[in-house]
């Protein structure tokens, strides 16, 4: 078994949430929520802060391990990685300078289980003309193909993260004014299909099916939240490895701080095991 205590013996709950930036989301009560969430891991996208930079009250949170990966450039892009033990590695290259100088991967072991907590691209570029949308969807392809391996040998793995792409038509609440809009342009939804044809699992839509109104985020325009306007394109996948051990899979759309909320997976403690 890993070294990674939990907070409920009984499961392991691994949450993801884009905090748009550490240092606003903690004057807006992460370290609060981080305490009260029963998490055991926590992989943050948007981080927005170098190590130095992430406020006090979470890089010493109380029994939490922090790991942060910012971007060349200040103030953009960044993951955190918060757990209640140290993870035993964390990989945070995809071997491309072009990925890998955004800061947007960390790939963390804990045990046999294999948590790659990404902030995939947004595909729009200045002038929302899609000019970024190669870039993502090369993106997309170099994590699989990292990735790939460790599905094939059967490991546990967790990818959670934002993916800047609503899949299908239920997971947006207005579909038929954005098919020529970034994150949910054909291309986009097509490389959420291929994960999922080649044996991944959208752990949300597999517990809860076809459920609406279920979002991550909202524009902060226009009073959307309040009205769920929103677009779930905040995921957690799986391997066919890692779905014998999940439980339940959710969203926690009531909780603030970001433009985006909290989503996550309780799973058997024991995919830590190692065979």
């Amino acid at each position: 078994m890993a070294a990674l205590p939990t907070c409920d013996p009984s499961r392991l709950r691994v949450v993801s949430w884009n905090v748009n930036g550490i240092r606003a989301a903690t004057k807006r009560g992460f370290a609060d929520w981080l305490a009260e969430a029963g998490a055991d891991i926590v992989g943050l996208q948007e981080v927005r802060a170098t190590e130095a930079q992430v406020p006090k009250p979470v890089a010493q949170a109380e029994g939490w391990h922090g790991h942060w990966v910012s971007a060349e450039k200040k103030g953009y892009s960044g993951v955190g990685l918060l757990s209640r033990g140290p993870a035993d590695a964390v990989e945070t290259s995809l071997g491309e300078a072009r990925f890998d100088s955004e800061g947007r991967l960390q790939v963390a072991t804990f045990g046999e289980l294999v948590v790659a907590n990404g902030y995939f691209p947004n595909g729009s570029g200045k002038g929302r003309d899609h000019s970024r949308v190669p870039y993502k969807l090369d993106f997309y392809r170099a994590l699989f193909d990292l990735l790939e391996p460790l599905r094939a040998a059967g490991r546990p793995v967790l990818v959670l993260g934002d993916f800047n792409t609503a899949h299908r038509e239920i997971d947006l609440a207005r579909p038929k004014t954005n098919h020529k809009t970034s994150g949910f342009l054909p291309d986009e939804r097509a490389e959420i299909d291929r994960w999922l044809q080649n044996g991944w699992t959208d752990t949300f839509r597999h517990k809860h099916g076809d459920v609406e109104g279920a979002y991550t985020w909202w524009t902060v325009r226009g009073d959307c939240r309040a009205r769920n306007v929103g677009w779930r394109i905040d995921y957690v996948l799986a391997s066919p490895g890692a779905m014998g051990f999940l439980r339940e899979a959710f969203i926690w759309p009531d909780v603030q701080g970001s433009d985006h909320c909290p989503l996550g997976v309780d799973l058997d403690p024991a995919v830590l095991a190692r065979g």
